[in-house]
């Protein structure tokens, strides 16, 4: 298959390996945004055939690890009150202050699992006694299906449908992951998909600032290992700059049509990030133009604030300072059937990825 296969191939990543180990003097730390890189690393064993001066840190690439409890407690309040209320699966297990989407399901709440928000806008339509909410979790990657039905929503003129925003943006993530006193990044791995909607512009800022490289990198183990030589050469000759290893999917302006779409819809406000806290200009929120899909102010529950679980240290681990094997919950109270965290239960979370694949994992 053209793009997957050859980037799968082990000849050629075992050569990108060699030329690492070829040029690397220092040791490094770099760290991949992305969860679902977090998950190439460790499923295909990389972590373990890497030099011992390559430190690979897990950022925080997982936008429903990122969710905050107070946006899950919000879908269960409209859940448990009536609300139609869609969702991407890897949402549903996701526990809230008390209780999971999934658990709320299970007592009779009407929750959807989709693959599309426009399947909303379309329940919305075939139930116009009810009220139907999409929780429109992700970073930049899932926006434009996002706004595109609230769009497809005000043509067909459909009253009863909204959308429970999260979206998050990484370069601001990145910037207060750097601020951070107990930063140690010397590179980034970025997140390809990212890139391949909104490109690599707003990178060069940081890259300026910080003096850090910025590789754009996909997903498969050669993309991975190819990013991490490039972060490394460049760290070797003292450089920093933004490159794209990601070339056959990421332009540097990205998918014009759909930035159009996202601005359209959406602008940049401040966001709050699981175990993190505020971070300004990190997210989208509606425009005022679309006002009348944002369900926190269609319900009223703009106000619901919860603290976090004491037990777990999801902030730590998604701003790199700790691993997820260094929590002292790990396999024990928090497990994917039973997690106490985001991280445990996302498909892209860094505490699911440890838990799944152990085996690859230096011990």
């Amino acid at each position: 298959m053209k793009y997957l296969s050859e980037y799968r191939n082990l000849e050629a990543t075992k050569i990108a390996l060699k030329q690492i180990e070829d040029i690397i003097t220092k040791p490094w730390n770099i760290m991949e945004i992305c969860g679902g890189q977090t998950h190439g690393l460790v499923k295909n064993g990389i972590l373990d055939l890497l030099p011992d001066n390559v430190r690979m840190i897990h950022g925080p690439g997982c936008p429903v690890c990122v969710t905050p409890l107070n946006l899950i407690d919000k879908a269960i309040e409209l859940l448990e009150n009536g609300v139609i209320v869609c969702s991407f699966g890897d949402m549903i297990r996701v526990p809230g202050s008390k209780q999971s989407l999934l658990e709320v399901k299970a007592k009779g709440g009407d929750l959807r699992i989709l693959y599309s928000p426009l399947e909303a806008v379309n329940i919305a339509k075939e139930n116009p006694d009810k009220e139907v909410v999409f929780f429109a979790v992700g970073f930049e990657t899932t926006a434009p299906a996002n706004a595109l039905s609230v769009l497809h929503a005000q043509k067909e003129g459909v009253k009863n449908y909204s959308i429970l925003v999260s979206h998050v943006l990484v370069p601001p993530a990145m910037e207060a992951i750097l601020d951070d006193e107990f930063a140690s990044i010397d590179a980034f791995l970025g997140a390809g998909h990212v890139c391949a909607i909104m490109g690599y512009k707003d990178y060069y800022p940081l890259v300026e600032k910080y003096k850090v490289p910025i590789i754009i990198t996909g997903f498969e183990p050669l993309d991975l290992v190819q990013g991490i030589y490039m972060a490394v050469k460049q760290l070797e000759e003292g450089r920093h700059e933004v490159e794209n290893q990601y070339s056959r999917v990421v332009k540097e302006e990205g998918n014009k049509a759909a930035i159009e779409v996202i601005n359209k819809v959406f602008e940049v406000g401040d966001r709050e990030w699981r175990g993190i806290g505020k971070i300004p200009n990190s997210g989208y929120k509606l425009t005022k133009e679309f006002k009348d899909f944002d369900a926190e102010l269609k319900f009223g529950i703009q106000n619901i604030k919860v603290p976090e679980n004491p037990l777990c240290i999801a902030g730590e681990i998604l701003k790199g300072i700790k691993k997820p094997n260094q929590c002292s919950q790990f396999g024990k109270t928090c497990t994917p059937v039973n997690p106490l965290g985001a991280p445990m239960v996302s498909s892209e979370g860094a505490c699911a990825a440890y838990f799944h694949f152990a085996d690859n994992l230096i011990t």
